[in-house]
């Protein structure tokens, strides 16, 4: 079927109104979650083949979050989709006013390759919840994946309704130049601000889930050992290809020696003395991101690490000194940690405050003033405090950037919000004010005056 056949068919289908009875998104929502139950071993088997995901990386980060996306929002439905009533000003008494949310109407969510199942899924979920149609595009350099999600919204939907579009950079281009009613796009900011561009020329409402360059601030007063794990933990996680990975590290000089080789540590306990042998440790996605990395690690000083296998697109957990790297020109997005030291908490801040703001910020400090400084002196989308990655998983929190690192947010309410239009509404009784008609006079004025005086 032709895009704009799709397009065609969701509208004259969203116009029946039939998406917004609630009855009709929980029985939609219940049917994604049965085919996500229904097709999990084929998912798990299609991200061990695009990515070499371990069967654990694969339910945690992909299955169960989006199961976890999908009965929360079945959950919490009912109270999301409820009018809001608020308050009124005297002048414009007797009246009630209230918030009521709509779905904005015909989606396209452009999804990524990095966790490719739970990224097309989750904002899928907000879709669905807040009463839309929905054109999915899965990302075409996780290729099995993209097909197993293109098969389960085939099995589970009517195309009219919701429906999977597979394809490259074409396709993409083409169903950006389609008018939707609301975009959602997660990836890189190059590609996003393509995104944008095409959301301007119909002035569509766009969500934008980007990246950068996540910081990690190591206090002197952290639990190095602790520290160590949860730090390359998150950095290993999916072969460093996450983009709220912590992207550098900046570490408070007085314990650079003794964090180093507890970091080392990690990644033998983790994965052995060789992770190309472990079966949880993952691989890059394609030749060309490889080799993107690869030229990077070009001429640095390793630290840790630096073992690559281009037939197996395998690059083993890698440390580098930060200093005078090219690797702090933009986000990694590979199993790369630059490590750079600081002297006070105020150098560490400034450094961070100097760069774009980051998608995520990680601080390490058992203080619960250094925590408050550094939440309350950077800006980045979130913050996480003596973890990694932890955060991205609670569906009460909204996740997205700031500025280059996104627009807009999601996860849970945030999701249902991300593709809800907040409508105003004033009921006004009939009860009549001739004074608000003309002939004004000079006495209703004054009259007027006087009672916004006594309002304060």
């Amino acid at each position: 079927m032709a895009l704009e056949d799709i397009l065609a068919r969701q509208r004259e289908f969203f116009s029946t109104h039939a998406t917004k009875d609630l009855a009709f998104r929980k029985r939609q929502l219940t049917a994604l979650r049965t085919a996500i139950l229904r097709h999990e071993e084929d998912v798990c088997e299609a991200l061990r083949e695009d990515l070499g995901k371990c069967a654990f990386e694969s339910f945690v980060s992909e299955l169960a979050f989006s199961l976890s996306e999908t009965e929360h929002a079945l959950g919490n439905l009912d109270a999301w989709a409820r009018p809001e009533k608020v308050g009124t000003p005297p002048a414009l008494l007797p009246a009630e006013s209230s918030i009521v949310p709509e779905p904005y109407g015909v989606s396209l969510i452009l999804a990524p390759w990095n966790y490719p199942f739970s990224l097309t899924i989750a904002p899928l979920v907000g879709a669905i919840a807040a009463g839309n149609c929905a054109v999915v595009k899965p990302s075409e350099l996780a290729p099995h994946t993209s097909r197993a999600i293109a098969e389960l919204i085939g099995e589970s939907f009517d195309p009219a309704y919701i429906a999977a579009v597979e394809g490259g950079v074409e396709v993409a281009q083409e169903l950006l130049a389609m008018r939707w009613d609301k975009l959602f796009y997660t990836g890189g900011s190059r590609v996003g601000k393509v995104v944008m561009k095409a959301a301007a020329e119909h002035l569509t409402p766009v969500t934008l889930e980007l990246g950068g360059k996540s910081p990690c601030i190591i206090h002197e007063d952290a639990d190095i050992a602790k520290t160590a794990k949860r730090v390359m933990w998150g950095k290993c996680f999916n072969a460093g290809q996450t983009c709220v990975a912590p992207d550098y590290l900046l570490v408070q000089e007085s314990i650079v020696e003794e964090l180093l080789p507890a970091l080392k540590s990690a990644v033998r306990e983790f994965y052995s003395a060789n992770p190309q042998q472990s079966p949880d440790y993952g691989r890059i996605v394609n030749d060309a991101h490889f080799e993107r990395i690869a030229s990077l690690l070009k001429g640095e000083k390793v630290l840790a690490g630096g073992r690559m296998d281009a037939a197996e697109r395998y690059i083993e957990p890698t440390i580098v000194s930060g200093k005078d790297s090219k690797l702090m020109q933009d986000e990694i997005f590979g199993p790369v940690l630059p490590l750079l030291t600081y002297a006070t908490l105020d150098d560490a801040i400034a450094f961070v405050n100097r760069r774009d703001k980051p998608l995520s910020l990680y601080v390490f400090s058992r203080s619960a003033a250094v925590q408050e400084r550094v939440i309350a002196e950077t800006s980045s989308g979130g913050v996480c405090v003596n973890d990694t990655l932890v955060q991205y998983n609670n569906t009460a929190l909204p996740f997205g950037g700031v500025g280059p690192s996104g627009l807009g947010a999601y996860h849970g309410k945030a999701s249902f919000d991300a593709f809800s239009h907040r409508k105003s509404v004033m009921n006004r009784s009939l009860i009549e004010n001739e004074m608000r008609y003309p002939p004004y006079q000079d006495k209703v004025l004054a009259l007027l005056k006087r009672f916004r005086k006594l309002l304060g």
